[in-house]
């Protein structure tokens, strides 16, 4: 029932090729309201965040809930895009533990995230989609798509609910469109896209023959056609080549259906999340091969606050520069109008830390 309702808002409304337009304040915040192509952008990048809230029932584990430390390391890294002060925030997935309800955003996620809510632009990951193997259900992307795009209400002015309780989305907005969540936007002299992994509760899963998979790669081909960026970012949640030898089929599917199209169209950076560490991977195409000149670059960074995993061997991890998985911290990037740099940092300020710099390739259709 609740996926058919987000289906339903999917059809009502027009793919969001733009992000809506942040409400910063000019004086912090330029963009949009000055031209910034000539300028240096500042994006923030992190996923895997918010703790589940305390007292949730459904037989929740206690080292998962918001009393132990990882409320901490999301506060910390929250506090770290706050002294950035990034001109937005690039979110890249599982931003609510463990299903993603709306009341556990609001009660988790908003009371630190919240703070800077207006300049994210998230992508959706498996926690706000998928049942969880403690036994709680999965809320299909509801609470997420409501957090982010605004409650549905009845005539009455009421918030709608479906027919599990959880609340009706708006069918646009900050997250793009319910049930689709595929989006793109500029900044500064980027073109950016954000993209939506979670296929395998969708219409044919993650084949891909699947209805909901190649609705998505159309989409994706055409945004890209229409790109005369000379700089192009993508990020989704589940990276295609992993940093812990734990590939997904969500990951997988962005490997065979998104990473050939973006390397086609010469794409320069690939954000993920999903998993709990650092990582950054050599230039490569989707085969995975080396390719310095024309490759894409795969950062990984889900170290908001959710317990960190383990990296892999670097046999199990190839093309794979460096990586971290002993801290939390949020990625960096300085957009300039032919190139990049970025800078990875612990969120307490010691530590492990990465940076360095990269001119963009140009796309294939400029």
């Amino acid at each position: 029932m609740r996926r058919r309702t987000l289906a339903a808002l999917a059809a009502t409304g027009a793919l969001l090729l733009t992000a809506t337009a942040a409400t910063a304040e000019s004086v912090h915040n330029p963009w949009p309201y000055q031209p910034m192509s000539d300028r240096t952008a500042v994006l923030a990048a992190v996923g895997d965040i918010a703790c589940e809230p305390d007292g949730d029932a459904e037989g929740v584990d206690h080292k998962y809930l918001c009393d132990g430390t990882r409320q901490n390391a999301q506060t910390l890294t929250a506090d770290q895009i706050e002294t950035m002060q990034p001109d937005l925030v690039a979110l890249l997935g599982d931003e609510q533990y463990q299903v993603g309800r709306y009341n556990d955003f609001m009660g988790s996620f908003d009371r630190t995230y919240g703070a800077f809510k207006y300049l994210q632009r998230p992508a959706p990951g498996n926690h706000e989609f998928y049942d969880y193997k403690d036994g709680e259900k999965g809320v299909d992307g509801s609470g997420y798509y409501s957090y982010y795009n605004g409650r549905s209400l009845d005539s009455t002015g009421s918030p709608l609910t479906d027919a599990e309780g959880q609340p009706v989305p708006r069918a646009q907005g900050q997250a793009g469109t319910a049930g689709r969540g595929w989006y793109s936007y500029d900044l500064g002299a980027w073109h950016i896209i954000s993209l939506n992994a979670e296929c395998a509760v969708q219409t044919g899963g993650c084949s891909p023959d699947g209805a909901w998979v190649k609705q998505q790669a159309a989409w994706l081909r055409d945004d890209l056609a229409a790109d005369r960026a000379t700089c192009t970012l993508a990020y989704w949640h589940q990276p295609a080549f992993s940093a812990s030898a734990s590939a997904s089929d969500e990951g997988k599917m962005s490997q065979t259906e998104w990473w050939p199209l973006l390397y086609k169209a010469g794409v320069d950076v690939v954000l993920n999340g999903h998993e709990h560490l650092y990582a950054r991977f050599a230039p490569q195409n989707p085969q995975g091969n080396a390719e310095a000149h024309k490759g894409i670059t795969e950062f990984i960074v889900g170290t908001g606050g959710e317990g960190l995993d383990t990296l892999a061997p670097a046999d199990q991890s190839p093309n794979r520069v460096t990586g971290n998985d002993a801290s939390y911290g949020v990625s960096r990037f300085n957009l300039k109008p032919t190139g990049y740099s970025w800078t990875y940092q612990a969120a307490n300020g010691t530590g492990y830390t990465d940076s360095g710099s990269a001119r963009c390739h140009g796309p294939a259709n400029r």
